[in-house]
């Protein structure tokens, strides 16, 4: 082993064995103080003076009915997000794609400083805040009645993310929402968000504090264990029939070249992303199938060749998107 992969191994397992709350981990100096000073702006130039505050956590979120915003702890280091991309095998969100969660969140923000979930016209247009919030949820793709912005078909999985979505869509300004949604149910959505804007956006909130959800600060345990923990809450690995290994067989057609399964862990993140984005299942949970799917490809000692790699690629996509549908609906990857 050279010098450097000893010291970065060394780094690692000090990072590893260091409890979160002792990173000292913070926004202001990180690459994401200015994303925030650009949302600021964005909220700024819509009319809106209410600026959220922020602050680091698990993951990204605001508090029930509390007007800030989490974002992911390890976004505050380069460090941090280079060990997640490693461990998880998921890329972090570039700037883009942070910009689009602090909107998406800073519309939950702006619903609870002004608890406009408790208005009658935020229920006609939006529906029951009240409605119990569920991880799963089977969206219908591509339904006019919402907007998408972030990943999935997030708007459907409840009222109050149908209003953060469309908040997002709104704050956006390369969203051409009006051209992209024009004549759809989605329209009128878009419109309360601009007349609830022009109402409320210079008035002081009517809720601007309250409970923070894990904190960086009480964040107690070590690296490790806390990616331990993500491990045993999302990285459960179905169990897929038999009767799948003559389909597998099937995807890769008899040749020599790459292994299938290493070809598979390379594409791995590719995967998860991509029909995420187009079935609105969890990415955790598709990870958990293309990593069986890659063990038993792996036990079938299947193979790609070179010049077929983006066409093995669709055809892996469709047979897992196919799976994950079933999931959607049935709740099982595989329905008896």
């Amino acid at each position: 082993m050279n010098e450097t992969k000893l010291i970065a191994t060394e780094r690692r397992a000090g990072l590893l064995s260091t409890k979160i709350s002792d990173l000292a981990l913070r926004i202001p100096g990180t690459s994401l103080e200015p994303l925030i000073g650009e949302l600021y702006q964005e909220l700024e130039n819509v009319g809106i003076s209410f600026k959220p505050e922020t602050y680091l956590s698990d993951e990204w979120g605001c508090p029930s009915t509390v007007p800030v915003i989490g974002i992911p702890f390890y976004l505050a280091d380069p460090e941090l997000c280079a060990l997640e991309e490693e461990i998880t095998g998921f890329e972090v969100e570039d700037n883009a794609e942070v910009l689009s969660y602090l909107r998406h969140e800073a519309g939950h923000a702006f619903n609870y400083a002004y608890r406009l979930y408790a208005m009658r016209s935020w229920r006609d247009t939006f529906g029951s805040f009240s409605r119990p919030y569920r991880d799963e949820y089977k969206p219908i793709p591509f339904s006019t009645k919402y907007v998408r912005y972030t990943p999935g078909w997030y708007a459907q999985k409840h009222p109050d993310d149908d209003f953060a979505e469309t908040f997002g869509v709104w704050l956006d300004p390369n969203s051409a929402w009006r051209e992209k949604y024009a004549g759809t149910a989605a329209m009128a959505k878009l419109r309360y968000v601009g007349r609830a804007a022009r109402r409320y956006g210079r008035s002081p909130p009517m809720v601007s504090t309250g409970r923070l959800d894990i904190p960086v600060e009480e964040m107690a345990m070590t690296l490790d264990s806390w990616y331990q923990t993500c491990r045993e809450t999302y990285g459960k690995r179905p169990s897929l029939p038999l009767s799948l290994d003559t389909d597998l067989a099937r995807l890769f057609l008899a040749q020599r070249g790459q292994s299938a399964a290493e070809f598979l862990r390379a594409n791995r993140g590719t995967l998860a992303r991509e029909v995420n984005n187009w079935t609105g299942v969890d990415r955790h949970v598709v990870a958990g199938l293309v990593d069986e799917v890659t063990e038993r490809v792996a036990s079938l000692d299947l193979e790609v060749g070179g010049s077929r790699h983006p066409t093995d690629l669709a055809r892996v996509s469709v047979f897992v998107t196919t799976l994950v549908m079933n999931y959607s609906r049935y709740g099982k990857f595989v329905p008896e």
